[in-house]
């Protein structure tokens, strides 16, 4: 291989000289590997014209393969080293995540970090982060097995929310007055760590599911959240995803009763996300935007206040239990 390389180069710099000097080796260094490799390939591959060494039939048939190779070697390279200087994070997450968790938190730190391009895939697989260039990924419970390098995000709770003006048309004193109400479903992927149904927050206020089923049901979070946000009925919502829908009024919470989720949140990431520009800023941010979610999901910290109907009733109806 080191007399091919050798090879490459005089063909291409035309002199014994200029080759030397391109792979940092002696003249007689660059000699020796010539005489080797037409040794071995049993052909003469250049000619002397006056100063110049010029390729014979032979040495220009075995170049056109040879150079193919190693413009391939050399992109190769440069792809890599664009990949690593490149100011660009790739992200996974979950698809509901992505867009009601991830999406506000991407514009804030872009607001900080102009220089940088992030590009956000929303997506249930779990695999590994290489075969795809993903830098990082948000996943929930034990599919953070799937990672070798990951940290806990925080751990979620959920709470009965609904649009104003549906509360104004069905008044909530008790969480009785919930499970009597149009109620919004998510469905779980029965292959993932178990979330939160409507059954279990019943359980966890002392209340009886009703037989009937759910008005709606829907296998993303986001798509029930904005079924909710249509006046559609009642949703169980998380409270990392309904944070904005809060802060503008979309959404209002009638009784402030949560539920923990059964799981964490994680971040997993490739080790080599980390040396790349802003890799280890972003993971930093992340992270500590994930510990002040959990915070707030927990009570610990406020939740943007309820907005109040226009309505008497509906203003009582919002009344914290």
């Amino acid at each position: 291989m080191r007399a091919i390389q050798v090879f490459e180069a005089v063909a291409r710099c035309g002199s014994l000289t200029k080759a030397a000097d391109d792979l940092h080796v002696t003249v007689g260094a660059v000699s020796q590997q010539i005489a080797n490799i037409e040794e071995s390939l049993k052909a003469s591959l250049f000619e002397r014209r006056g100063r110049t060494l010029v390729l014979t039939f032979w040495g220009r048939l075995y170049y056109e393969s040879v150079r193919v190779a190693f413009d391939q070697l050399r992109l190769a390279q440069q792809k890599l080293h664009v990949a690593r200087a490149k100011p660009s994070i790739i992200i996974s997450a979950l698809p509901s995540l992505a867009l009601r968790w991830l999406r506000p938190l991407i514009k804030e730190w872009r607001g900080a970090n102009s220089d940088a391009t992030i590009h956000s895939i929303g997506t249930d697989e779990e695999k590994p982060l290489s075969n795809d260039h993903i830098d990082f990924r948000l996943c929930y419970g034990a599919e953070v097995r799937n990672y070798s390098y990951f940290s806990e995000l925080y751990t979620d709770y959920a709470v009965p929310a609904c649009a104003p003006e549906f509360l104004a048309k069905n008044p909530v004193t008790s969480p009785a007055d919930i499970m009597a109400s149009p109620l919004i479903s998510i469905e779980w992927d029965p292959d993932r760590a178990a979330g939160l149904s409507w059954a279990d927050w019943a359980l966890s206020v002392g209340e009886q599911m009703p037989e009937r089923a759910s008005e709606l049901t829907f296998s993303l979070s986001a798509s029930a959240l904005d079924a909710a946000v249509a006046a559609d009925g009642f949703v169980l919502a998380q409270i990392s995803m309904v944070m904005d829908d809060l802060a503008a009024g979309r959404l209002v919470i009638p009784l402030d009763r949560r539920a923990k989720l059964p799981a964490p949140y994680f971040l997993a990431w490739d080790r080599d996300a980390i040396a790349r520009p802003f890799g280890a800023s972003f993971r930093s941010f992340l992270l500590a935007a994930g510990r002040r979610q959990g915070a707030a999901s927990k009570g610990k910290a406020a939740l943007p206040a309820p907005v109040p109907s226009a309505s008497p009733d509906g203003a009582a109806a919002l009344k914290a239990g």
